[in-house]
């Protein structure tokens, strides 16, 4: 008897201790199809989209404009994007829906007198703002792939705007945070100056009357319409030099993802004027040949490495990208194997590289961050990875009363002047100097994986600086540290950029000891500036093919699906 009283005693023992181990944190998970972005509005329409029947590219085109209305912080119709996708048969392509600089652009326009920077001319009111291309792009993805009506795509938006958006405790936080910026952009108060609080009904009539128009006369509505006539009227009004033909010249631009191989992963991402895809090509690349499932996540020798790739790939970046269609880029080099190769031959798990021993210098530029990222994956096996942005935080932190919207502050993604920070502390180079017409470099990086020859992966961020290594380190932890999505999404960041020469890291997010070892090595670590390292918001492709969502808990993001 004492025998078996024993055996049921170890038994008991041995089943307590497997309920302490900690289960995996599993996001949500749906059989055919799911949206994931920064609200539950806008994922709640793409996903209704995709119940009555439509793709994926109906759902980019609803998400868009949902996300102008629900999250004005950073949706938007005032800015433009980049779209990744793959089609259920396995095509693959990127739409450029990026802002252009007016045609009254000049390469010194935001230099004084002497040739120095003139303090928030790029940033902030009407000489911010670059031609905003999101409605070219909804309309560009809904003509070439879209399978229900237009109409279909564009109530539920407006319906939205009219029923309006309650307001979270992360938008009240940030609306009372730029409200000064309001006040000194804006000649008058506007929507966003009342004081809005937890819970608040914020109802966009105007923006909802805009959409309407545009609905009734397409895109041409926004490009040469009465929309088209208040927006270059109220930008000049600003200061601004946007012109009704600058707004009538504006095209988007179809082009061919950046693509390479990691392991068994096919990574499909996105290329120039985006620095997205052949940065993250090179940091993978220069990390491929180390173990690092074996380091572990988060490790002293997995954040040399990583760290050690970011740092060699930043610093090529800007000096050589920039939009396409104005330089030429030597992506093919920047991501050979042999040229990646020679650029690691300084690392030593020894010792930090410094910052002022890797060239190439003096470049560097990107958006804030401030964009936001959605995926979609539908009932038929389609994928769109899309990012959007107005830059900075509610843009030129100015807002046209008359049609609803904030617009952009792109302008700034340009070098205002090479060797010169801009409002980001990041330094621009030639390639990215300011043309009539041109697109502004950008670091956003929409990413879809394969795995096999199959849908593997849909992911992307907002972040500036920080988006492509959020990316980089979701993939690496769903594929070298065997993360679920959530997990993956979850887990602390970090993140360095060349220059500064620092490990960014999320506050309170790693060990004191495992900083304290990076430092002897001399590293120097940065948690104050870096209390939100990217928003990641991925799809998952499980065993069984159902899908899960990773939804980053840093923002009021969600992923909504069936």
């Amino acid at each position: 008897m004492k025998q078996l009283q024993y055996a049921i005693f170890l038994f008991l023992l041995f089943v307590s201790c497997k309920k302490t181990t900690e289960p995996k944190k599993i996001g949500l998970i749906t059989k055919h199809a799911m949206v994931v972005s920064a609200r539950a509005e806008a994922s709640k329409i793409g996903s209704d989209i995709l119940k009555k029947g439509g793709n994926a590219f109906d759902a980019m085109a609803a998400t868009q404009l949902a996300l102008a209305v629900a999250y004005p912080y950073a949706g938007n119709i005032g800015g433009g994007g980049f779209m990744v996708y793959r089609k259920s048969n396995g095509d693959i392509g990127a739409l450029d829906y990026r802002e252009k600089a007016p045609l009254e652009a000049t390469k010194d326009m935001y230099l004084d007198e002497n040739g120095d920077v003139i303090p928030e001319k790029s940033t902030l009111g009407g000489m911010a703002v670059g031609v905003p291309g999101s409605v070219a792009g909804i309309f560009a993805v809904h003509e070439k792939f879209g399978s229900l009506p237009i109409e279909d795509i564009i109530n539920p938006s407006i319906n939205l705007a009219y029923k309006g958006i309650i307001v979270t405790k992360k938008q009240e936080a940030r609306i009372k945070k730029y409200q000064p910026l309001f006040l000194k952009a804006n000649k008058d108060s506007i929507l966003f100056s009342k004081k809005w609080k937890t819970g608040d009904t914020i109802k966009y009539p105007v923006l909802a009357k805009t959409l309407e128009r545009i609905l009734q006369y397409g895109k041409n509505e926004f490009y040469t319409g009465e929309t088209a006539k208040k927006l270059a009227k109220f930008v000049q009004e600003n200061g601004g030099i946007i012109t009704e033909e600058d707004l009538a010249n504006y095209t988007v631009k179809w082009r061919t993802p950046t693509t390479f191989m990691y392991d068994d992963l096919k990574i499909i991402s996105m290329s120039p004027p985006s620095s997205g895809g052949i940065c993250l090509a090179q940091i993978m690349l220069m990390i491929e040949p180390y173990d690092l499932d074996k380091f572990g996540h988060n490790s002293v020798k997995s954040i040399q490495i990583i760290t050690e790739a970011e740092r060699r790939a930043y610093a090529d970046r800007s000096f050589y990208l920039g939009d396409p269609d104005f330089v030429n880029i030597p992506g093919d080099t920047l991501i050979s194997k042999s040229y990646l190769k020679d650029r690691m031959n300084s690392f030593s798990f020894e010792k930090a590289t410094a910052s002022k021993d890797v060239s190439h210098g003096n470049v560097q530029v990107i958006e804030s961050d401030e964009t936001t990222h959605y995926s979609i994956v539908d009932q038929f096996g389609n994928a769109v990875s899309v990012t959007t942005t107005i830059n900075g935080a509610y843009g030129s932190k100015l807002y046209c009363s008359d049609l609803g919207f904030f617009l952009n502050n792109e302008m700034d993604d340009f070098s205002s002047k090479p060797g010169v920070p801009n409002m980001f502390g990041l330094i621009g180079g030639i390639a990215n100097s300011i043309a009539p017409e041109k697109r502004m470099l950008s670091a956003m990086t929409p990413t879809i994986v394969e795995k096999k020859g199959k849908l593997f992966m849909v992911v992307g961020t907002p972040g500036g600086s920080t988006i492509i290594t959020s990316v980089l380190q979701t993939i690496l932890n769903v594929h070298e540290y065997n993360m679920t999505m959530q997990e993956a999404v979850d887990a602390p960041r970090f993140h360095h950029q060349w220059l500064p020469d620092d490990i960014r890291m999320e506050p309170n997010s790693f060990e004191a000891t495992l900083i304290l070892q990076l430092e002897k090595l001399g590293y120097s670590i940065n948690e104050k500036d870096s209390p939100v390292i990217g928003k990641v918001d991925g799809i998952l492709v499980l065993d069984d093919e159902s899908l899960e969502g990773g939804a980053d808990y840093r923002g009021d993001d969600t992923a909504i699906g069936f």
